[in-house]
C-alpha cells in the first residue's frame, strides 16, 4: 500500500474534530480523574504496607500484587462484564467502569513509588524532628512528606502517563473515547491505516506535553536542592 497523502488528509480532516471533542470529553477528564483517586489509593496501599498491622500489610500487598500482576484489559474486562454476572443487581455504566479499573489499576503501581519514597528518607531526618519535638504528625507532613514529593513526582508522572495511554483500552467496554471515535471512522472509510496513524499522533502530542510538565515540576521541585 502506498501512503496517499492526498486521501490522508480527506481523512484526517474528516475525523479530527470528532476525535479531538472525544479527548476532550473522554480521554482528558477520565485520565485526570482516574488519577485523582489513584493518589489517594496509593498513599492509603503504601501506608498499611509500612504499618506494623499485619492484617492490613497483607491486604494491600495483596492488592498491589493483583492489578500489578494482570493486564489492565482483563482487568477492565472483569469489572465491566464479570462483576455484573457475580452480583445481578451491580450495575456499571461504561464511564464508572473506566474510572475505577483504571484508578485500582494505576493506584498499584503508585503505591510502590510513594512506599518507596518514603523508604529512602534518611532516618536522621526523624531523628532530627524528635529532637526539635515535632510529633509523628507534624513530622511527617512537615519534613517527611515534601521531600518524599520530590523523589516519587518522576515516577507518579511516569504512572500518569502510562494511564493517558491506556485509557485507548476503554474503548472495549464501549466508552467512545478517541480510539473508538477513530474505529467507526474506519468503519465508514476503510482507511484504518490513516486514522490509527491520527490517533498515534494526538497520543503523542498529549505525552509530549505531559512530559514538558513533568520536566517543569521536577525542577520547581528541586529549586532548594543543592546540585554538584
Amino acid at each position: 500500500m502506498n501512503f496517499d497523502l492526498s486521501r490522508a488528509l480527506e481523512v484526517w480532516s474528516g475525523a479530527i474534530g470528532p476525535m479531538l471533542l472525544a479527548t476532550l470529553k473522554v480521554t482528558i477528564p477520565l485520565s485526570l480523574i482516574a488519577f485523582a483517586i489513584s493518589l489517594v489509593l496509593a498513599v492509603l496501599a503504601a501506608s498499611a504496607r509500612l504499618s506494623r498491622f499485619r492484617p492490613l500489610k497483607a491486604i494491600a500487598w495483596l492488592y498491589v500484587w493483583v492489578f500489578r500482576g494482570t493486564p489492565l484489559l482483563v482487568q477492565l474486562f472483569i469489572v465491566f462484564y464479570g462483576l455484573p454476572k457475580v452480583f445481578p443487581g451491580l450495575m456499571l455504566n461504561p464511564w464508572t467502569a473506566a474510572v475505577g479499573t483504571l484508578a485500582l489499576n494505576c493506584g498499584a503501581y503508585a503505591s510502590e513509588a510513594v512506599r518507596a519514597s518514603i523508604l529512602s528518607i534518611p532516618r536522621g531526618q526523624y531523628e532530627a524532628a524528635a529532637t526539635l519535638d515535632l510529633d509523628q504528625r507534624t513530622t511527617f507532613f512537615k519534613v517527611i512528606a515534601p521531600q518524599a514529593f520530590r523523589i516519587a513526582l518522576p515516577p507518579l508522572s511516569n504512572d500518569f502517563i502510562d494511564l493517558v495511554k491506556g485509557t485507548s483500552l476503554v474503548s472495549t467496554i464501549t466508552l467512545l473515547d478517541m480510539f473508538m471515535v477513530a474505529q467507526q471512522h474506519a468503519a465508514a472509510t476503510f482507511e484504518p491505516f490513516y486514522l490509527y496513524i491520527l490517533v498515534a499522533a494526538i497520543y503523542l502530542a498529549l505525552v509530549s506535553m505531559l512530559s514538558l510538565l513533568q520536566g517543569w515540576l521536577e525542577k520547581k521541585a528541586s529549586v532548594y536542592v543543592e546540585r554538584d
